[in-house]
């Protein structure tokens, strides 16, 4: 496999970073879909579930692995499964930049320390009942912070606002902190609500059916970011 290049999206200036997540788009045409949706892509967002953490059954790191031969955006594995630490090698050896483990599960410390001895970038999620509390003692351990704005398993469900005063507390805390974890939000996004998100704090947006479910899934990333950078202009033009 040739050695990627870093990508200048996932490492230059954070503004509005867009992650299409690949549960909605046409598996029988995966790697167009990807190709489809590149251009206006910042992460690749791939969600696997293990049937028991979740009601639902996805992919694996075979997968995973085709997809790394196919593209070289960088790819989020967002774990959603009770035993991650079980796959998190074979996911770095199918070729996953980053994974995202789930607060609920437990064991947080060990999750966060194999990774980074695998050279994995370190994702932490939490679900929209479970209180910002659980993740602050690792805030200072991890790059990335998904607050889930759905009950997870399923694509397509509408976003639950009572999260957004949790978004809020984690910019703050980021902001006040120092904290180099990058803010990401998945459920029910999309030109709507991807304002709302941002003024909240958050920068990474997942979006799977507003952007595979549409005719031109390229144009609708791009006004996913669109909308998320019109709140940004428009929150420094109020200060």
């Amino acid at each position: 496999m040739p050695e990627r290049q870093p990508d200048e999206r996932r490492d230059g200036p954070r503004g509005v970073r867009i992650a299409p997540s690949i549960l909605s788009a046409d598996f029988a045409r995966l790697g167009e879909d990807i190709d489809r949706v590149s251009p206006e892509a910042d992460v690749l967002h791939v969600d696997v579930m293990d049937g028991h953490f979740v009601p639902n059954l996805t992919i694996g790191p075979p997968v995973v692995g085709w997809i790394r031969r196919h593209t070289d955006l960088y790819l989020d594995c967002h774990l959603m499964m009770d035993n991650p630490r079980e796959y998190l090698e074979a996911f770095k050896k199918a070729g996953a930049d980053g994974c995202t483990v789930h607060v609920e599960i437990g064991g947080t410390e060990a999750l966060i320390a194999r990774m980074r001895e695998l050279g994995l970038d370190v994702g932490l999620a939490l679900n929209p009942e479970t209180p910002l509390e659980s993740c602050l003692p690792y805030l200072d351990q991890v790059d990335l912070l998904l607050v889930m704005s759905v009950h997870p398993g399923f694509g397509g469900q509408s976003f639950m606002a009572e999260v957004l005063p949790k978004i809020e507390r984690a910019r703050r805390l980021a902001d006040e902190g120092g904290l180099g974890f990058e803010l990401e939000v998945d459920g029910g996004i999309d030109t709507s609500t991807a304002p709302v998100v941002v003024r909240a704090g958050a920068r990474l947006l997942v979006a799977g059916s507003a952007i595979f479910g549409r005719e031109d899934p390229v144009a609708a990333a791009g006004a996913l970011r669109r909308a998320g950078e019109a709140a940004i202009s428009q929150g420094k033009g109020a200060e």
